[in-house]
């Protein structure tokens, strides 16, 4: 079926009028900004990885730390069906290439309006909102598939109890009514597409809404929002007479750590790795009584963990991950002989401060994980032959005429980097789309990939009732204010101040791009020429999303031949060490799971109401990467 974009004769401006408008408004912009022109990006190998200074108040031995986080980030038992980890959804160039049960309905969605669970999907189903005419946003839609291409994770369940020494928690299946063929319960899918964790260390936020602060607290992603949560100290950091040796609770703050609040969402979800009501104690209880990584193979020449490994070459030596925490942290932190009660259970305190050794570990392990010998980079450093003619045309584009620098800033490319706050402040202030000025995040903008209705993004609040934004914070006069140095803005914010947050996203960093389809928060691009023809003709939902809307979102009229040397560009950002899965980006095996047998109609359950899995397995590979036959393929085999 075709259809226009929506509108109503009464308050539609004649054809002639509106693009005279938009033309307008989209001149007064790029005079705006002409006035403040971006400088050229610097190469990533110049650029520091942010550090908490206090990292030493917890960290004992930080090389065993990157291994602990390594291991951990590989492991899937970490997740309550025991196989389900980190890695399950960040398995290539650090983000997910499967392709089938990889469909979800979106936020608070509660129905498919396209397709269905366990659906495959197909190369001709992307863009998932086409227009007949790719560069003309005013021409006849042909295809909107109300939907998001992410990342499934675990069947909804309730959790029971662990079993030591067991990869799988006790837990009971909950029907799904969203997530389910026929009677079984099919592996539900998160409402946003996966991003990489590749260079995620620069962002000052991370996930698409930035709800991972900054500022880490220990326990979970709110870092000051949260008030109340504690970890707990013991009161003698060196006990040999092993005297009575108590914990207390006690509020901690890690500065520059929004991997680690980050790291410590997924392991709760019931969405991504855990039945509902699983907490950090008890999963820290399973990971203690467990091997690390047994039942997975890791190579001889692996970059971190080859000292580690087991003799049969099956996971690692140590007996256990305590013993792994034990050598990375403080003992002021493990060391206590009095239990704690966390949520009126008895914990010890090893097994209580879990959160934190787990968070603080993968943050350390993912900020190894940094791509900074792409051929860009190095033509950054001098080499003007690591990038082609037709690259350095599309460079040229990347400057100007398509106006990419102007969201993808700095060395990460990106200004959602915590070194971009420095340059800009954490909030400006700019036309929006409608022509009128407003305040914004720095590195989040609306760019119409979907209606601002359909999800929100930034625009949302945390489980305090706080707004999510800075912009917000600000607007409200916050007590988080001050917390979240707000003073690092070069606006002034009062209760009048329109913001311009509603559907916004974080801006992703560039590098490996061409490795990390499907693009956008919804996955609705599966090609690097998809995303560049989205940019092209201005959005999807421009008119719609226009009060929010960035001012560079507008037909940039570019020419087949710019196009195409933009896309060539961008290919020019690929670390050939994450395409071969080479150090630092080598890793344990991993069993995948990849949707179910059948499709959208049928499948197979167990006796307990699930689906059976199909499954995958990513071979172990160490340091010097896959052989060039046994690279694994980018999503649906494009690009």
């Amino acid at each position: 079926m075709q259809y226009t974009l929506p509108h109503t004769a009464a308050s539609a401006p004649r054809p002639w009028r509106l693009a005279t408008l938009i033309a307008a408004l989209a001149t007064a912009a790029s005079l705006a900004q002409a006035q403040n022109a971006p400088s050229p990006p610097s190469s990533l190998a110049l650029a520091s990885r942010p550090e908490p200074s206090n990292l030493g108040d917890f960290v004992a031995n930080k090389a065993a730390a990157i291994a602990l986080g390594k291991a951990l980030f590989w492991d899937g038992r970490l997740g309550s069906d025991g196989r389900t980890g980190c890695a399950s959804c960040h398995f290539h160039a650090g983000a997910d290439t499967r392709s089938k049960n990889q469909l979800s309905p979106g936020p608070n969605k509660s129905s498919f309006a396209f397709a269905g669970p366990n659906y495959q999907f197909k190369p001709s189903d992307f863009p998932l909102h086409q227009f007949a005419n790719p560069d003309d946003r005013h021409s006849a839609v042909v295809r909107s598939l109300g939907a998001v291409v992410s990342s499934q994770g675990v069947f909804r369940e309730q959790h029971a109890n662990i079993v030591r020494g067991q990869a799988d928690d006790a837990r009971q299946v909950v029907y799904d009514p969203v997530f389910h063929v026929g009677t079984s319960n099919t592996r539900r899918v998160e409402p946003r597409n996966t991003p990489s964790v590749i260079n995620a260390v620069f962002n000052l936020r991370n996930f698409w809404d930035g709800r991972a602060q900054t500022v880490f607290n220990g326990v979970n992603p709110w870092g000051k929002r949260d008030t109340g949560a504690k970890v707990f100290r013991s009161s003698l950091s060196w006990n040999p007479l092993n005297l009575p040796n108590p914990s207390f609770g006690t509020s901690i703050t890690l500065q520059d750590s929004s991997l680690a609040s980050q790291a410590s969402g997924p392991p709760l979800s019931d969405f991504e790795m855990s039945a509902a009501g699983r907490t950090f104690p008890e999963l820290g209880r399973k990971m203690y009584s467990l091997r690390p990584l047994a039942g997975q193979a890791v190579a001889a020449d692996d970059s971190v963990l080859a000292s580690l490994r087991h003799a049969s070459g099956d996971g690692l030596a140590p007996a256990s991950y305590a013993d792994m925490v034990r050598t990375a942290f403080k003992p002021v932190w493990w060391n206590a002989n009095v239990g704690v009660t966390v949520a009126g259970k008895p914990y010890q305190q090893i097994e209580a401060n879990f959160s934190l050794f787990f968070s603080l570990a993968l943050q350390l392990y993912q900020a190894t994980l940094v791509s900074d010998q792409t051929p860009f980079d190095k033509y950054l450093e001098g080499n003007t032959a690591a990038l082609t003619v037709e690259q350095q045309q599309g460079f040229a584009v990347f400057m100007g005429k398509g106006k990419c620098i102007n969201c993808h800033g700095g060395a990460a490319l990106t200004n959602a980097s915590i070194h971009r706050k420095f340059v800009t402040g954490r909030m400006s202030n700019m036309p929006m789309g409608n022509g009128a000025s407003a305040v914004y995040d720095e590195g989040f903008y609306n760019i119409g990939v979907t209606r601002t209705s359909d999800d929100i993004g930034l625009g949302g609040r945390d489980p305090y009732n706080n707004p999510l934004s800075f912009s917000g914070l600000a607007k409200e006069r916050s007590l988080l204010f001050a917390t979240y140095e707000l003073d690092l803005a070069n606006v002034a914010v009062s209760p009048w101040t329109r913001i311009a947050v509603n559907g916004a996203f974080k801006t992703p960093g560039l590098r490996n791009v061409a490795l990390t389809a499907p693009y956008f928060h919804n996955g609705g691009a599966a090609t690097l020429e998809q995303v560049v023809e989205f940019y092209n003709r201005g959005g999807n939902f421009a008119m719609e999303n226009i009060a929010d809307l960035d001012a560079d979102i507008q037909p940039l009229g570019l020419t087949a031949t710019e196009k195409a040397s933009l896309v060539a560009f961008m290919k020019a950002l690929t670390d050939e060490r994450v395409r071969r899965h080479a150090a630092p980006f080598d890793h344990p095996q991993l069993t995948l799971t990849n949707g179910h047998p059948g499709d959208t109609t049928s499948t197979t359950g167990d006796t307990a109401g699930r689906a059976l899995d199909s499954l995958l397995v990513l071979p172990a590979v160490g340091r010097s990467g896959y052989p060039a036959a046994a690279i694994p393929v980018p999503f649906l085999g494009l690009n």
